[in-house]
């Protein structure tokens, strides 16, 4: 197995490696120390059917279920992660963590391409940990006691499921979600600080508007997707994707309009942000 990084700050691919359902404990130790390095580790050419793409999902965690859109049939934890040649916009199209309007936010995301563009659809990801690390002492300390309310009702991450939700919305669900989380959170597992908000669903500070909040949000939403913080993934069929939801941004990029894209994607139950 080799690692190579992909990025300064964040991303690595993993060469020589076989997933499987069925891997040795010390072979997924090794994956899951490279994910905790780099932020999110890639795969290319893995022969990954529903049931195996699960099993292996459930070696590093334990599968969640989406609030919003059904599972594929017999898998409610896998949800496609679909644009049709006819849609105009792209499932979770803005830079954000994985449901972070949750209580208890996933602890990561596991993606893998079963249908991609001819060119275009990249997947581009962000280092919370690179973001935090690089804002002044001043404004370290400014954050480190607030908390932000963080909504899956935000305009623009709404509008990226809607097409999803006319065709496979769950019955039942709420129509929304709320959740209050510390706007810098310690990784429970590394100890490292990062700085959590995005601008999918972070709307305002705890205690303040959000027209109060906003200035000084925004300066942090294009902080955070500073260039030097990201790195950018293109797509294979069988290409996955592992990325820790607690440390990291992603972007799925909306470029290739009139083709299909259909990815396969698991969520892995997370902790209350500490």
């Amino acid at each position: 197995m080799r690692v190579k990084p992909l990025a300064g700050a964040v991303g690595a691919v993993i060469e020589d490696v076989r997933l499987t359902a069925d891997m040795d404990a010390a072979r997924v130790a090794e994956i899951r120390a490279a994910w905790l390095a780099h932020g999110v580790v890639f795969f290319h050419e893995q022969d990954l059917p529903p049931a195996e793409f699960l099993g292996l999902a459930k070696r590093f965690g334990t599968p969640v279920e989406y609030p919003f859109v059904q599972g594929i049939d017999g898998f409610p934890e896998i949800i496609p992660v679909l644009k049709l040649p006819h849609e105009r916009v792209n499932f979770g199209g803005v830079w954000h963590t994985d449901t972070a309007y949750l209580d208890r936010p996933p602890m990561a995301t596991m993606l893998v391409a079963r249908e991609v563009p001819e060119a275009g659809g990249d997947t581009m990801f962000a280092s919370l940990t690179a973001a935090w690390a690089a804002l002044s002492p001043a404004m370290q300390a400014l954050l480190k006691p607030l908390r932000a309310l963080n909504s899956s009702a935000r305009a623009d991450v709404s509008k990226t499921r809607e097409d999803r939700l006319k065709d496979s919305a769950k019955a039942g669900a709420p129509t929304q979600y709320e959740a209050l989380h510390r706007v810098m959170r310690t990784h429970p597992e590394t100890g490292r600080p990062a700085l959590y908000i995005n601008s999918g669903h972070t709307a305002r500070f705890e205690g303040m508007t959000e027209a109060e909040s906003a200035p000084l949000l925004e300066f942090l939403f294009r902080h955070c997707t500073s260039p030097e913080f990201t790195c950018r993934f293109r797509w294979g069929v069988g290409s996955l994707a592992l990325w820790d939801n607690r440390c990291c941004l992603h972007y799925p990029l909306n470029d290739y309009h009139g083709q299909k894209r259909l990815m396969h994607r698991v969520t892995l139950a997370g902790d209350v942000p500490g």
